[in-house]
């Protein structure tokens, strides 16, 4: 029997002209044997439920899901998911608003099996949304996942409790959350929302930590592109932000703790979301700080990194983005000396490359981040502006580069 909490939608969408809106995204990462933190990432999940809270940039009359097993290595069988709007405020973190739940089908079916390296999309639903506001998915799986494709900084708390409770609205049952509390998504890849106002074309912020939020405030959704999206909100111009951040990402190699190169996922992550218009690029100080990847437990040297290999990284970037008819917008690389991986060496590769990025001419505008952090030129960003290891700014210095956007220069 169907819970009375349960509202179930299973319109088709083929032949309809239903355009669909990239309304949140996470980049998705193979599950590492070297994480920053602690995750269930490696384990994965059995005859559990998983409660991952998001919030959209942009809004509708439909939601439907995406979710990944890009990197699975068998067939993931997903029992049930549903949707809803989160409680929050006194009800708890895991708490769905009642009457909001949706169960999610899969072509008609309650539930689904995506292949090794596959995805699944899941049926509409009918639930309204307006740009900023916090939904809820909650997935539950009868047997064992095995290893969990997934995002490992969600700067967001994730739930999980045994048994299955994806139609529960209550948090009682979701007593267990990652430690120390940056949380991770788990297959969850994006959401996507059709129906209600006009819509721009997305704009997809591509980077390593600093677009992930590794500083934000956890739970308080003020990361830069959190705050771009509210800037730009706030001044009629409502076009959805799309974070495809991955901490500790490199442009040109691949990392066990930073997910595939840049130069690799850019396609995936940044050009193929629903209606992007813009793609906005902060990559590269990990390679330059991050040379070999022993610090993600791996004894393996990368090639030494110079500013013409860095820059060869960002042309491929800049080829593909014309190829799809999307702007891209080149973002400086920050300051981070004071920081553990700072070197003489490693600041002269950052200027060359800033130089480039300001005066070359490559990319179709420029969000001079380095700047907006670093306003008198010092090399360092300012306490206040960093959240205190002068490399990852703190909420503030994320609005600060929010601002360094030009929204004159977003794809309409």
């Amino acid at each position: 029997m169907v819970s009375p909490e349960i509202h179930s939608s299973r319109r088709a969408t083929a032949g309809t002209g239903t355009t669909w809106h990239g309304a949140w995204t996470a980049a998705v990462m193979r599950p590492s044997g070297a994480p920053w933190f602690a995750t269930w990432a490696e384990r994965g999940f059995a005859d559990e439920s998983v409660r991952q809270v998001i919030r959209v940039s942009t809004g509708g009359t439909d939601v439907r899901i995406r979710l990944s097993n890009a990197y699975g290595r068998t067939p993931l069988h997903v029992t049930g998911a549903t949707i809803g709007r989160t409680a929050g405020g006194a009800a708890g973190g895991a708490a769905v608003r009642p009457g909001t739940i949706r169960q999610l089908h899969f072509a008609g079916s309650p539930s689904t099996t995506i292949p090794a390296a596959g995805r699944a999309v899941s049926d509409p639903v009918a639930l309204a949304a307006e740009p900023r506001d916090q939904l809820t998915i909650t997935l539950y799986f009868a047997g064992a996942t095995g290893p969990a494709t997934y995002h490992q900084l969600s700067m967001t708390t994730t739930y999980r409790a045994t048994g299955d409770h994806h139609r529960d609205p209550a948090a009682a049952a979701y007593t267990d959350a990652v430690e120390p509390g940056f949380g991770s998504w788990y297959y969850l890849e994006g959401v996507e929302t059709s129906g209600g106002r006009p819509h721009h074309r997305a704009v997809v912020a591509f980077g390593d930590s600093i677009t992930d939020g590794f500083g934000a405030t956890v739970d308080g959704d003020d990361r830069y592109p959190d705050a771009l999206a509210r800037r730009l909100l706030a001044a009629g111009r409502p076009h959805p932000v799309l974070n495809a951040g991955i901490g500790s990402n490199k442009l040109l190699t691949d990392s066990a703790c930073g997910g595939d190169a840049g130069v690799s996922r850019f396609t995936r992550d940044a050009l193929d979301q629903p209606g992007v218009g813009t793609a906005v690029v902060l990559i590269g100080v990990n390679d330059i700080q991050l040379h070999d990847d022993r610090m993600c437990g791996v004894d393996r040297d990368d090639p030494p990194v110079t500013a013409r290999r860095l820059i060869d990284g960002y042309r491929t970037l800049i080829r593909a983005a014309r190829a799809r008819n999307v702007k891209i917008i080149g973002g400086t690389l920050t300051p981070f000396q004071g920081s553990a991986g700072w070197t003489d060496e490693g600041e002269s590769i950052r200027d060359e490359v800033n130089r480039w990025i300001r005066s070359g001419g490559a990319f179709d505008a420029v969000a001079d981040f380095d700047r907006a952090l670093d306003p008198a030129g010092t090399g360092r960003i300012p306490d206040g502006l960093h959240m205190g290891d002068h490399i990852h700014p703190s909420p503030a210095g994320y609005r600060a580069m929010a601002d360094a956007i030009n929204p004159a220069a977003l794809e309409r």
